[in-house]
Order: C-alpha cells, then sequence, then structure tokens
C-alpha cells in the first residue's frame, strides 16, 4: 500500500468445509494453524482457500527477497522472481498470462494479467494486488499477503474448472510503491470500450496486519461480495480512510473499485478494538514499509485465511454463477442519524449492479412515523449510481428511535435498514466543544495525519493563531496527505456545528479547472471539495454535522496535490460545537 508522507518516495449452504475462522480477536496466528468452519451459510458453494497454500507462496516471497538484497522492489531482482513466479504458476494452471512491461516503472519492470478462459468478456470483472514492496524490506504484508492470496484464489479456481458465465481476469502491479504507476500504465493501455467491459475491479493491499481489521472500502460489485461473505461468516467490516493503492489507477479510469485491505500505518481505535480484538492506539501493521515486514512475524494468519476465502467466494459467484440474473445491492451511507423536531437529515443511498446488467431501481421508504416524510432525490436510479435521501420532521413529531426501510426495487427488491432519533427537548447532556487539540499546539493527538502535516508551520503554511496548525500539500509533485479525528457527538442536541479556518495558496494559474483538491468529509459523507480555485486567506468555514448525533464519526481532511505547479490547503482553529 502507498500511503504518502513526507519522507516516502512516490506508494457466503457453503460447502460445510468451508475453512473460515470466526475467532473476532487478530492476534497473528502461527503459519499452521487451522480454521474453523463459518456459522451461517452462504448463497453459493466455492471451493476453499486453504491457509497453508497461501503461506507456502508468502514463503517463496520471502525467499526471493532474502536472495536479492532484502527486497521485492520494482525494478530489483527480488521483484523479477516474483512475477516470473506469478507467471508460471499461473500458466501451469490453465491462464492466459499477458506479461507487460511497464516502460515507465522503475527498470521496466513486469504487470503479470492472467485471464481465466470462458465467460462473457463484456462482463469483466477483475481482481488485483501489487507484486512489488518497498527496498526497505521483503514486503511480505504489503504486499505479499495480496499476491499470494489472490494467487492462490485464482489457482483453486482453475482447479475446480466452473463454467463461466462472465469473464475472469486478475493482475498483479508493478510499481505502486513508486505511486500506483503499473496499475496506471495498464488501465491507460485500455481502450474505452476495453474499459467499459470491466464492470468492476477490486484490489487486495495488506490483508494480514498483525493488529489490522476488515476494511471494504467501495460500492462495486466486488465489494458487495466481500461484504456478503464476511457478513456470512459474522465479522464486521468498515470503510477505511487509509490511501492508496491501485484501486484508484483503475477509478480514474472510469472502472467502478474497491480497495480491501486490515490496514497500513493508521492507529487502531478503541471501537475498533471492541469490534475486532487486537491493541487501541497501534497501528494496523506495525512493520509497514519497515525491514520488519517478513515472513512468518508480520503476518496474521487469521486474517489472511479469512481474506483468502472472502476473494475467492467473489471471483467465484461474480463469474461462474449458471446463468446471468441482473441483480443489484442498496446500501446507505449513514445507517443511522438523529434530528431535532421541525428538521430534517440526509443520507447517500448507493446501489451497484452485483450481476448481469445495470437497471433502473425505484427507491421507496417504510416504518416512518407520523410527523416524518422521506424522499429521494432522485427517486430511481441506475444501479450503480446514487441518490440522496432526506429524511424531514415537523415540529409535532413525538421524540423517539424509529425504524426506517429503504427498498430499491426493480427486478428483485433489496433494502437497507435506518434508524432515526427523533431528539426530545432538552435532553442536550453533554454540551460544548468536542474536537480535542483542535488548534494543534499540543503535538498531535488525538489527530492522526500524515507526516509533517502538524506542526510549528511558517511563509504559506503559517498558522492563524498561536504557534501551530496544519498545512497539506504545497509539494508542487503528486502528493497526498491526511488529516483525520474520530469525534463522539451526543444525541438531544440543539446544534453540531462544525467549523475550521481554511487558508487556500497555490501557484496553479488557471480559472477554471481544479487540479489540487482538499476533500473535507464527516464519516463517508463528503462535506465540500477545496481546490486551487478556492485560493485566498484564511476563511471561516461551517457544516450542520446534527446528522451524525449520538454517533461516533471520523473527521477527515485529504489533500491531493497533481504532479504540476503547487498548491497548500492550511487549517487551523478547528471545533465541533455542539448545544
Amino acid at each position: 500500500m502507498k500511503l504518502r508522507t513526507v519522507t516516502a518516495g512516490p506508494a457466503l449452504a457453503v460447502l460445510a468445509a468451508v475453512t473460515v475462522a470466526l475467532s473476532a480477536l487478530p492476534a497473528a496466528a502461527s503459519p499452521g494453524s487451522s480454521l474453523s468452519a463459518p456459522g451461517s451459510t452462504l448463497l453459493a458453494a466455492p471451493p476453499v482457500v486453504s491457509v497453508a497454500n497461501v503461506n507456502a507462496h508468502l514463503q517463496q516471497l520471502q525467499n526471493f527477497a532474502t536472495s536479492n538484497g532484502g527486497n521485492r522492489a520494482t525494478g530489483t531482482a527480488g521483484h523479477t522472481a516474483t512475477t516470473t513466479y506469478l507467471q508460471q504458476k499461473l500458466q501451469a494452471a490453465g491462464y492466459t498470462v499477458t506479461v507487460q512491461t511497464c516502460t515507465t516503472c522503475s527498470g521496466s519492470a513486469k504487470n503479470i494479467i492472467a485471464d481465466w478462459p470462458g465467460g462473457d468478456t463484456s462482463n469483466t470483472y477483475m481482481f488485483g494486488a501489487h507484486s512489488d514492496g518497498v527496498s526497505a524490506g521483503p514486503g511480505i504484508n504489503d504486499d505479499g499477503s495480496g499476491t499470494a492470496s489472490l494467487l492462490e484464489a485464482a489457482l483453486q479456481l482453475a482447479a475446480s474448472n466452473p463454467t463461466m458465465t462472465n469473464h475472469l481476469r486478475l493482475g498483479w502491479w508493478a510499481g505502486e510503491e513508486q505511486g500506483l504507476i503499473g496499475s496506471k500504465f495498464y488501465v491507460n493501455s485500455l481502450t474505452t470500450a476495453q474499459k467499459t467491459a470491466i464492470k468492476a475491479y477490486g484490489t487486495f493491499d495488506m490483508i494480514a496486519s498483525t493488529n489490522g481489521g476488515y476494511f471494504v472500502t467501495g460500492t462495486d460489485a466486488v465489494a458487495v461480495k466481500l461484504r456478503e461473505y464476511f457478513t456470512s461468516i459474522n465479522v464486521p467490516t468498515e470503510t477505511s480512510t487509509e490511501c492508496c493503492s491501485d484501486d484508484g489507477s483503475f477509478r480514474n479510469g472510469g472502472i467502478p473499485s474497491s480497495i480491501n485491505s486490515t490496514g497500513a500505518s493508521y492507529t487502531k481505535t478503541s471501537a475498533q478494538v471492541t469490534k475486532w480484538g487486537g491493541t487501541a492506539g497501534a497501528a494496523y501493521d506495525p512493520c509497514y514499509h519497515k525491514a520488519c515486514d517478513t515472513y512468518p512475524s508480520n503476518i496474521n494468519t487469521t486474517s489472511l485465511g479469512r481474506w483468502a476465502n472472502a476473494e475467492e467466494y467473489a471471483l467465484w459467484t461474480l463469474t461462474t454463477a449458471t446463468s446471468t440474473v441482473n441483480d443489484f445491492s442498496v446500501s446507505l451511507g449513514a445507517s443511522s442519524g438523529a434530528v431535532n423536531p421541525g428538521s430534517s437529515v440526509t443520507a447517500t443511498v448507493s446501489t451497484a449492479t452485483t450481476s448481469g446488467s445495470a437497471q433502473t431501481v425505484a427507491l421507496t421508504s417504510s416504518g416512518a412515523p407520523t410527523g416524518v416524510t422521506v424522499s429521494f432525490s432522485p427517486a430511481s436510479v441506475t444501479s450503480g449510481g446514487s441518490s440522496t435521501m432526506t429524511v424531514a420532521t415537523t415540529a409535532s413529531a413525538a421524540p423517539g428511535s424509529y425504524t426506517i426501510t429503504v427498498t430499491g426495487t426493480g427486478s428483485a427488491s433489496h433494502s437497507a435498514s435506518y434508524t432515526l432519533t427523533v431528539n426530545g427537548t432538552g435532553a442536550c447532556a453533554s454540551p460544548g466543544q468536542k474536537i480535542g487539540n483542535p488548534g494543534f499546539e499540543t503535538a498531535t493527538t488525538p489527530w492522526t495525519a500524515s507526516s509533517g502535516v502538524i506542526g510549528a508551520n511558517t511563509g504559506d503554511g503559517a498558522p492563524r493563531t498561536g504557534t501551530r496548525d496544519a498545512y497539506l500539500n504545497g509539494y508542487g509533485s503528486t502528493h497526498t496527505d491526511t488529516l483525520t479525528q474520530s469525534v463522539t457527538l451526543p444525541a438531544g442536541c440543539s446544534t453540531y456545528t462544525l467549523s475550521f479556518y481554511l487558508k487556500i495558496g497555490t501557484a496553479e494559474t488557471t480559472t477554471t479547472t481544479q487540479y489540487d483538491k482538499l476533500t473535507v468529509k464527516a464519516g463517508t459523507t463528503t462535506l465540500q471539495v477545496f481546490s486551487n480555485l478556492n485560493a485566498g486567506a484564511y476563511t471561516l468555514r461551517s457544516y450542520n454535522l446534527a446528522a451524525f448525533a449520538g454517533q461516533t464519526v471520523s473527521l477527515s481532511f485529504t489533500g491531493v496535490e497533481d504532479s504540476g505547479l503547487k498548491t497548500s490547503f492550511v487549517i487551523d482553529d478547528t471545533a465541533l460545537t455542539v448545544s
């Protein structure tokens, strides 16, 4: 996984025998650990992926690194040995393998693209991982885990030799740690028709972090199937705020994409420990981009086995159905919200085509109490699209908690639940300012930020008040900076206002093009996107976060700078005031 920092360079009856661990604790297991059968069933019977086989591939990757300078970085002999191993294994199993020379990668490295014969190529589902690591170490979790698990999933499908309905393609990318270069090279080599044929792409990057979680980030068909699998084995998932991997290259090419991971350098929260086990306040992978990213010490075998079988389930169910049925899924960007009587709250309703072709999905709701109305804009979407749900209340709406069911109807019907809390009068038990270290004056905690973002910045990054602030981007080269903090908002209050001062400086001369952007989010909800077109002095920005009352929400600022002229985004004097 490529996280951009100041110091880094340009980064579901299932057969009764399905072996999936149900333990919630993500402690690293020994390489010989066995996996138990799932507690619930899925709708298909893909072959079982043995974690022992995945570990055997990881041992090979460790050997390649050990014999070739200690790493498998793009352009090195260790990476060449990795791609040769992938090619040989896949060809022997019956895949058509294309070895694509990435001329923009260091050392003209190789992308490995493998197609399984058969299936409708106009409905192609693609899965990938990056085959390279960083020069600091052998890159076993990052991304040997994705590489090895996907390889074994591919080999198990080949051994079963199913009748294909849709087409399966897999890719292992060079140059990811240099800035997603290999996957970008591949996507840029595709025609418009070839891109359109790829209905979804899922990338698997770091799926065995020793203190990790289960992050499925995306709404494409691959992500839908992965969540379906994890739900079947009672393992909760979250979306991730960490950036970046090869899904970005596909998404930028107009292909629905997801990134799937157990986490990199970000730290695990107490809430995540309750959900998955592990250690709060410690990195998901303490050996991220370090020499200690080795086999077997830096591999969580429980996570590895779960993810390998989730991959198998997704690729099997998306490509080997006995007939192609047009189907879709419905999900909500927020599963709950709170509102004062007389006010409204919104949530994004997302749909995805899970099989066959896209179709029209009509959106309706049920369960709203007296005084509450639900509307959708638009009221119908083409699967793959989204709509904004507005839940409006009258002043006479009775306080309480209500379950609203959102239903999408097309060739089938699928639903998602939304919990609405109508606040009572005078129930604000915990008013006040909720952001910790709001002016960045006391080190970084509880903020999580890219290296160098929070500090005693000067010049373009000078603070508005005090001596410290958060300075994102301003490099004049391809770069991503992040700044996040999780905040808990009490229910029953009247106002929830997020505010901060933002200064934007740019060397861009355009008056029409957004080259460099800052995205501000609360959870998965985008509050606003700023760009070089908004350059100016410190300006107060404010947002109503009443929709998140009674929830813990992650506030995030993500600055993305292109390869040209610089733009800086400087943030100071933040607040989330509840009253």
